[in-house]
Formats: structure tokens, C-alpha cells, sequence
């Protein structure tokens, strides 16, 4: 047995307010849209995640998700200019992560981030 995909599941009165969001800030695709319910993901082969936190961190709440970008400063450029809530500046931080934190439309804390090399 193998776990082969791990989706988050956001409520939303009307799916289609985050589509900007999650298509012009993160660059996803939308996979499946059947009006009710809209599915983005990315091309790459991740490996699906979940986990489990009484922190977020650095004295940050808990995010509702946690999205892995190759460049967290071009995501934060971006987020800026389309003028989505930063929650949490861009920060380095001691477990060697490049992070910040948004809000998407619904009011979920997005937490943006990149590995350090």
C-alpha cells in the first residue's frame, strides 16, 4: 500500500474567487473543475505531506498550508504586487527555510516557502 496523493480540501462559498491566487501567484493548473470544486496542482512529481503542528513556527499560528517553491523571494515579489495580505514577512529561518506568509481569498494563512542549500 502507498499513499499516492494528499489533498488539502479548502471550503469556499465560490470556488472560483481563489483562482487567482492559486493560478497567477503560485503558477498551478487547474486539473479539475467541475464548477463545485476546483483542483490545482503542479507538474512535478512531489511526494504527497501532511503535517501536524501546535506552531507555526517563530512564534507564528498554525498555517492552513504549506506550499514549497524553487524561488520564495519571486513568490513574495509577486504576492506583493498583486496585492495579497502578507501575514508574516520574508524570513530566514533557523531550520534552514526562506519563508512568508499569505493570505489567499478566503482567509487561509499560506505559508510560502523555499529550502535553503
Amino acid at each position: 500500500m502507498a499513499v499516492l496523493r494528499i489533498v488539502a480540501n479548502l471550503a469556499a462559498a465560490d470556488p472560483q474567487i481563489v483562482r487567482p491566487f492559486y493560478e497567477r501567484l503560485l503558477g498551478l493548473d487547474i486539473v479539475m473543475d467541475h464548477g463545485w470544486i476546483l483542483t490545482f496542482a503542479s507538474r512535478g512529481d512531489e511526494r504527497p505531506q501532511v503535517s501536524v503542528a501546535s506552531d507555526g513556527g517563530s512564534g507564528t499560528p498554525v498555517p492552513d498550508l504549506s506550499v514549497e517553491v524553487d524561488n520564495v523571494d519571486e513568490i513574495y515579489e509577486r504576492a506583493q504586487s498583486e496585492g495579497f495580505e502578507i501575514v508574516y514577512p520574508l524570513s530566514n529561518e533557523p531550520w534552514d527555510v526562506r519563508r512568508f506568509h499569505v493570505l489567499d481569498p478566503l482567509g487561509n494563512v499560506i505559508n510560502i516557502l523555499s529550502h535553503n542549500s
